[in-house]
């Protein structure tokens, strides 16, 4: 699902309040027809390893003061998913594979390695969980284009090789376009229209819709 609109109009918001980063003043969440609104504590942290979260700044999500190692090692050891060292490097090592980096990466801090390699880290550290759901933020903003363009084809193949489903926020329309099967176009914090990616694109039924999508037109 792809998810698009003006700046400030609440996509960010949206995504943290489905994962529950952020606790939201009124209605409801559900996930796989459960209520999830008012979970808290055990509850919650049970909930972590099926929703995810990808940032637009990545580095944001590693400590900067640790090892790579270290912070891909914090989802495993949080959730108890290694019964010793050994295991734990496996289950790093696989996911970094699944991402295309190199494991002798680990042992540098963040500042050391480039953007699309934190962007693939962060993606690898949330594929550790094995997670259901995931929240991409603007995963590929910050990065050269093409370095954007491998970013995204990473991201295809994971989403038809796990079976995530992927909640992709961006401003860039030709982006969503490429990666979304379906698409949901907000304005002033209300998702106004809704439908497939192609037909929203082509005859949307909203006026904003109308005006966001016909800037594609001219290029």
């Amino acid at each position: 699902m792809g998810l698009v609109g003006e700046s400030g109009c609440g996509k960010t918001t949206l995504g943290q309040l489905l994962v529950k980063l952020l606790e939201p003043s009124g209605g409801k969440i559900y996930f796989k027809d459960r209520d999830i609104t008012g979970l808290n504590g055990k509850k919650v942290f049970d909930l972590r390893r099926r929703m995810q979260i990808v940032f637009q700044h990545p580095e944001s999500a590693f400590n900067p003061r640790m090892r790579v190692y270290d912070s891909m090692a914090e989802p495993v050891r949080i959730h108890g998913l290694a019964e010793n060292r050994q295991v734990e490097k496996d289950i790093i090592y696989h996911s970094l594979k699944e991402v295309g980096i190199e494991k002798e990466l680990l042992g540098r801090y963040p500042r050391e390695l480039s953007g699309g390699q934190i962007q693939r880290l962060a993606l690898a550290r949330v594929l550790i969980l094995k997670p259901e759901f995931v929240v991409a933020d603007e995963p590929t903003s910050m990065l050269d284009v093409s370095v954007q363009a491998q970013v995204l084809e990473l991201m295809q193949k994971l989403k038809q090789d796990y079976g995530i489903t992927m909640l992709f926020i961006s401003h860039d329309l030709e982006v969503v376009r490429c990666i979304s099967d379906r698409l949901a176009v907000m304005r002033g914090g209300q998702i106004v229209e809704v439908g497939k990616v192609e037909e929203v694109f082509e005859h949307p039924g909203h006026p904003y819709s109308k005006e966001l999508f016909s800037t594609l037109r001219f290029l």
